[in-house]
């Protein structure tokens, strides 16, 4: 049975775009390295992040930017990253695992418990995959925007970057309904 887990990063970021992978990992693989990406060091992330592919089947990356999170909510931007990075796989998958999101319109078997990057390899497989995807992202926008320091803090509300928008204000990287206090 193949199944396909899925995960997000960057929700309750200030500024960038929500990214999902959905990913499909060969039937046998296991490491117990892999788990939920916050729980791992940039270090160990992009480590791991090679020796994923090159055990997966197929994967897919969604990506929802700024805008649409403004314009639809940073849920259904969620959902619509999910179902983007969903159709970008390139095998069938019989069972899917979602972490924690319930999608809409999914024609599988699916699950999608609360922490489902903890307990499904999957799961972690995704979140990892989508959050070096998501920094590598950050990193080249900080060349543009250098000094919301994105390349360390990923678009997250660290006291660095808060102070950033205040002095410089947003850019259309920002997510303005996020940021809205600061301005």
């Amino acid at each position: 049975m193949l199944i396909a887990g899925i995960d997000e990063v960057g929700r309750g970021c200030l500024a960038g775009p929500v990214v999902t992978c959905a990913i499909i990992l060969k039937e046998d693989f296991f490491d117990e390295r892999i788990k939920d990406s916050k729980k791992l060091s940039k270090k160990m992330r992009e480590k791991l992040y090679p020796y994923i592919l090159e055990n997966t089947i197929s994967y897919g990356i969604g990506v929802v930017c700024p805008l649409i999170i403004d314009k639809i909510n940073i849920l259904n931007a969620v959902k619509q990253a999910m179902h983007l990075s969903l159709s970008r796989l390139s095998s069938p998958y019989d069972k899917l695992i979602v972490d924690a999101v319930a999608l809409n319109h999914i024609d599988k078997e699916y699950i999608h418990p609360y922490k489902a990057d903890d307990n499904y390899i999957q799961v972690s497989a995704a979140s990892i995959i989508a959050k070096v995807y998501r920094d590598r992202l950050m990193e080249r926008l900080a060349t543009i925007y250098p000094f919301y320091k994105w390349e360390k803090n990923a678009g997250y509300g660290t006291k660095e970057h808060i102070d950033a928008i205040k002095e410089c204000g947003i850019t259309e990287v920002h997510r303005k309904s996020f940021c809205k206090n600061f301005i």
